[in-house]
């Protein structure tokens, strides 16, 4: 018997797109590079141009282009968007381009300044008239626009129109397959789904590439699940919802066959939030480096005095992805503190707690050593609190959902740890830990240190 055909590499722009890169990437920083130029073409001509060298102008409208990529990147310009309903590029593509020119017009200023401190001949090592640096702001968001419907115009010459699976209730199906039919939808419907565990078959026998998903009430048995696999195939789901999911507070509404949808993903946060949030930990761990530094000291000091060796103690926990790792902190317990297994704090009343390092748990100072942690990539600043294996296979037995929180590193802090105190039930930190993943952006993540200080002020556990 021979063996199966082996499955054909994927090609190297698939492999790119898995890892990140976009094409579209290339032709953004191309037209904003362009538009650079074509600027002082219209304001000064053609080159040689005034007071700099051509060269320099060169690099800085290249680093401008650089730094406008960086915007878009992370204000989620290149998620894998579906081909069904897709968001509006130009307002975000406009508020971006504000972002990342108003950072060049700033970048330019400080450099400036410096080499001025410095008595250099040169003014402005990045040269970049206001004026035209405004113009590239206001029409770079149309560049991008521009952009965006031309790759999916090529990508629907290339690949055909999307190929859709309508599932759910037949009473579901039949209104949208009137809804496509009414409206001219630009799809083609491959399949009909009634059934909500051979969807994936389904999906795989017409090389589908989106899942019109109509009944809500298979949410449940799909999630995360399937989902997930239909992501790792580049299949989009989208959800039909009706008025009473609105109300509830739903957004970002997107429109296929006149019915209303919203896209589901497999992770609550993009790539490039995770991204973003990842380095926004790096800046705070070096900026506070000095502070954090001598406080590590200054309780390892005291820690030795009262406690003893082993000055750490270690503990797996879980983290990222349900991977597991060891976590260090402080040790504020007694050595035989688990002798009869792993077990809840009950508070500022445990009479496991060594009385002399109670203040160290009211004050979080015992978790200074991960830190460490952060630097590796391990934890984050802000997040959902690691756990421990064992408490949490239980947890994600008993409460549908907890594997949700590790999506992201967890946190030295977080929602839960600042609303909630040790004795604080999974159930409701659950709650904190989805809506921070749900609401995330680098305000909430300086908004919820600012609380943990106070946090630490207070004492409170």
């Amino acid at each position: 018997m021979t063996d199966p055909t082996p499955a054909p590499e994927p090609r190297l722009l698939t492999r790119l797109n898995r890892r990140g890169f976009r094409l579209v990437m290339v032709l953004d920083a191309g037209a904003v590079f362009l538009l650079s130029v074509l600027t002082m073409v219209w304001r000064y001509g053609l080159p040689p141009w005034p007071t700099y060298p051509l060269a320099l102008y060169a690099l800085s409208f290249a680093v401008s282009a650089g730094i406008f990529l960086v915007a878009f990147y992370f204000g989620g310009l290149y998620e894998r968007e579906p081909r069904l309903g897709g968001a509006a590029v130009l307002p975000r593509a406009a508020r971006l381009s504000l972002a990342a020119g108003s950072f060049v017009a700033l970048l330019n200023l400080v450099l400036s300044a410096l080499l001025r401190q410095r008595g250099s001949i040169v003014d402005r090592p990045l040269p970049f008239p206001i004026t035209n640096l405004v113009a590239v702001m206001a029409l770079a968001g149309i560049a991008v626009a521009v952009n965006r419907a031309v790759v999916h115009w090529m990508r629907t010459r290339r690949e055909g129109p999307p190929r859709v699976v309508l599932a759910g209730l037949a009473t579901d199906i039949e209104l949208a397959r009137q809804h496509v039919v009414a409206n001219h939808s630009p799809l083609e419907v491959v399949a009909e789904v009634d059934d909500p565990h051979a969807v994936v078959e389904t999906v795989a026998a017409t090389g589908a590439t989106d899942v019109l998903l109509l009944s809500a009430g298979w949410l449940d048995l799909w999630y995360p699940r399937t989902i997930g696999r239909l992501d790792q195939q580049d299949v989009t789901v989208l959800l039909r919802v009706g008025g009473r999911e609105t109300l509830f507070g739903l957004d970002r509404l997107r429109e296929v066959a006149g019915l209303p949808f919203v896209l589901l993903m497999p992770q609550t946060m993009a790539a490039s939030q995770r991204h973003f949030k990842r380095l926004l930990d790096l800046v705070l761990v070096v900026v506070t480096a000095p502070v954090w530094l001598l406080l590590l000291g200054g309780v390892a000091l005291h820690q030795l005095a009262v406690a003893g060796r082993p000055l750490l103690y270690r503990q797996t926990r879980v983290g990222a992805g349900g991977e597991t790792f060891e976590m260090v902190k402080f040790r504020t317990m007694r050595t035989d503190a688990e002798v009869e297994g792993a077990q809840l704090s009950t508070g500022s009343g445990d009479p496991r707690v060594i009385p002399a390092c109670r203040w160290l748990r009211a004050t979080r100072a015992d978790e200074l050593p991960q830190i460490l942690h952060i630097l590796t990539g391990r934890m984050s600043v802000v997040g959902p609190r690691p756990e421990r294996p064992e408490l949490t296979a239980g947890f994600e037995q008993e409460i549908a959902g907890y594997t949700r929180r590790h999506e992201v590193p967890p946190g030295l802090t977080g929602l839960a740890q600042i609303h909630g105190r040790y004795h604080t039930d999974a159930e409701y930190k659950l709650g904190y830990d989805l809506q921070y993943l749900v609401n995330w952006s680098p305000v909430l993540d300086l908004e919820i240190i600012a609380r943990t200080i106070w946090v630490v002020l207070a004492r409170r556990v």
